[in-house]
């Protein structure tokens, strides 16, 4: 259904096309990056990723039949001594795709690169409180509640909250080949 592929410079405008709001681009990139997202910031974010010992692998997710790239996920903190990494940067980019387990299938791709090639032994990412889709996507794929880090972003006048989640190797069944 998708494949992971190296995000590219090529993939720069669809991303930013997707990230419509300040509040879409902080739920999505947190507070490294600043709307508008600009080709820029994605350079830097791009800087040292996808090489060799990098510690951060960023991909877009390739719709299999369509060809076209319809979302992006990444990698980081890639910590080979402690066999851990964070999962980051989720979208389902294409609304036409949404809704349809996309997500829930970019996560398995994604804790297949973590646990079959990098052979980690912790993977964690953390999660608004208010995204209940995400937050059951991320439980369907063998993710657990961690803790609640109570207003730990501002947005504007408001906070937000952020579950961080994780799950262990030996807690994730690698999907069946079907």
């Amino acid at each position: 259904m998708v494949e992971l592929k190296y995000f590219e410079r090529s993939d720069f405008q669809q991303l930013i096309n997707w990230i419509d709001s300040p509040e879409f681009l902080l739920q999505w990139g947190g507070p490294n990056f600043c709307f508008p997202l600009t080709e820029e910031q994605l350079e830097s974010y791009l800087i040292d990723a996808n090489k060799e010992n990098s510690n951060t692998l960023i991909y877009g997710v390739l719709h299999k039949e369509t060809g076209k790239v319809i979302g992006h996920i990444s990698l980081g903190k890639i910590d080979k001594k402690n066999k851990s990494a964070r999962v980051g940067k989720v979208l389902v980019g294409d609304k036409k795709v949404r809704g349809k387990g996309i997500g829930q299938v970019m996560m398995k791709e994604i804790l297949k690169v973590a646990f079959n090639e990098l052979r980690l032994h912790r993977v964690s990412l953390g999660v608004f409180d208010f995204n209940a889709s995400a937050i059951a996507c991320y439980e369907k794929a063998g993710f657990v509640k961690e803790g609640l880090h109570r207003d730990s972003r501002k947005n504007g006048n408001e906070y937000w909250s952020l579950w961080e989640m994780s799950i262990l190797e030996n807690e994730w069944i690698e999907p069946k080949k079907g």
